[in-house]
């Protein structure tokens, strides 16, 4: 699967493209022309063509604009961008965006690896990389994609949501993708946290105690009021909204971000890893 191929099962992205590619074909048979006369029109081959009539492939910004140029429409197809940019990234991936921009505070603490939010471009691609067995070459590139286009709700222009991230000091030495990988991947994490609103804290490896040892999650209060937890295993992944189970992430988190350095002397900790890196 490319990064614009369509997921049979997704139904918001199978809703959009059933209106782009009825919109499309519209358009195509008012200009009286077949499939190959369009393709050939636009620079693109009749399968293609019949694929994103057939809703099996997502088209392209450049695609929608050859066609709108193409079709004399005059903007109302390139308008039709911005409703494909989304679904063009996983489900999963779209939900948790959702979340994050109603989110005013999101907690996080990860033991395996730095937390989505806050990986760079080669370190991601690693990461994902990693999978056994393996993605594709397009769909790695397509969740690769997806992950950084999250990244754009942390922001010094907006202040806001506050981020909090508690890392196990494993994911500053793990050397996931090479020294050189890290070494960006340390630099990033520098860089973020001088952000106004994002504290980023080490939990030492030399600590006694460590109440994150069953594992990573995130915990996300929302504007009205709620609360939502996120949790991933292999195969599996979970939300939480029951109150009762949030407010047990709530104090976890809350424990585990005591048991970790100040976010000064975490910032040393991780230049220190730079340093050695």
């Amino acid at each position: 699967m490319s990064d614009w191929d369509a997921e049979p099962e997704d139904e918001e992205a199978g809703a959009v493209m059933r209106t782009v590619a009825r919109q499309l074909k519209l358009w195509r048979e008012a200009a009286g022309l077949t499939q190959p006369e369009f393709g050939a029109l636009i620079g693109y081959g009749e399968e293609l063509v019949s694929s994103v009539e057939r809703r099996r492939r997502i088209p392209r910004p450049e695609y929608l604009d050859a066609a709108d140029e193409a079709l004399g429409a005059n903007g109302r197809i390139s308008a039709m961008k911005a409703d494909l940019e989304e679904v063009r990234y996983p489900k999963k991936v779209r939900d948790v965006k959702r979340l994050e921009a109603e989110a005013v505070v999101i907690s996080s603490y990860n033991n395996s690896v730095v937390d989505g939010l806050l990986q760079t471009r080669e370190y991601a691609r690693a990461v994902i990389g990693s999978r056994r067995p393996p993605f594709t070459v397009e769909e790695l590139e397509r969740r690769v994609a997806a992950r950084l286009a999250r990244q754009e709700i942390i922001s010094a222009k907006t202040a806001e949501p506050l981020f909090s991230f508690v890392l196990c000091e494993s994911t500053l030495r793990r050397l996931i993708g090479g020294k050189m990988v890290m070494r960006g991947q340390l630099e990033r994490l520098l860089e973020v946290a001088q952000l106004p609103n994002v504290d980023l804290q080490v939990l030492p490896l030399g600590s006694e105690e460590n109440s994150g040892l069953s594992g990573l999650f995130r915990l996300l209060k929302l504007k009205d009021g709620t609360s939502v937890g996120l949790s991933e295993a292999p195969l599996v992944s979970r939300v939480f909204c029951n109150p009762k189970e949030t407010i047990v992430l709530d104090m976890r988190y809350g424990i585990i971000r005591a048991q970790a350095l100040t976010p000064r002397e975490s910032l040393a900790l991780i230049d220190k890893a730079l340093g050695e890196t």
